[in-house]
């Protein structure tokens, strides 16, 4: 399943089933001006560099064990004197840091934070090491937001792809 529909499980089930289930998408204003927003972070043949952080952007991801997969906007490679993964062709160790670009302003419910939740779950996997943190960007205020990747997000994203799953291989969402 894609990564990105657990953002919109977690806003409404049913708005997720149309979307991935019943393939009902309609673009709209808001949607358009989003895509375009995210070109610039999507644009994977960009390369940069900023001191000892290097960006990968549009990093394809996947979970086996979660069956989810999708495409983190940004991923920061951070220099780490202490711990993280080594990178082909770079002395020293990196630690790991998504950040996911919205176009709006942060959100009072927690939909934003579990889609970042499942690429650091994501990348833990794929990389062998650990995410205890990523951001979230939104275009509207132009800052970040930092997000700790608790456990318990960690089982709210892990119930949510199961239960996507199940709705899935029925091919309809029960309502409740």
């Amino acid at each position: 399943l894609m990564l990105s529909g657990i953002q919109h499980f977690a806003f409404c089930r049913r708005q997720w089933a149309l979307i991935h289930i019943d393939d009902v998408w309609s673009e709209n204003e808001r949607t358009a001006e989003g895509k375009i927003l995210h070109d610039n972070a999507h644009d994977a043949y960009r390369s940069e560099s900023r001191g000892e952080v290097i960006l990968s952007r549009a990093m394809p991801i996947f979970s086996r064990t979660m069956g989810l997969s999708g495409e983190c906007d940004v991923v920061e490679f951070r220099k780490n004197k202490d711990q993280g993964i080594s990178l082909h062709g770079r002395n020293g160790v990196y630690s790991v840091y998504p950040v996911e670009y919205k176009r709006g302003s942060p959100k009072e419910d927690l939909c934003d934070i579990l889609q970042l939740t499942a690429q650091a779950m994501c990348l833990e996997e794929m990389l062998c090491c650990t995410v205890p943190e990523g951001a979230l960007y939104y275009f509207e205020t132009r800052r970040r937001v930092k997000v700790s990747i608790t456990e318990e997000l960690r089982d709210t994203v892990r119930n949510y792809a199961d239960e996507m799953h199940g709705y899935y291989a029925r091919q309809y969402q029960r309502v409740s």
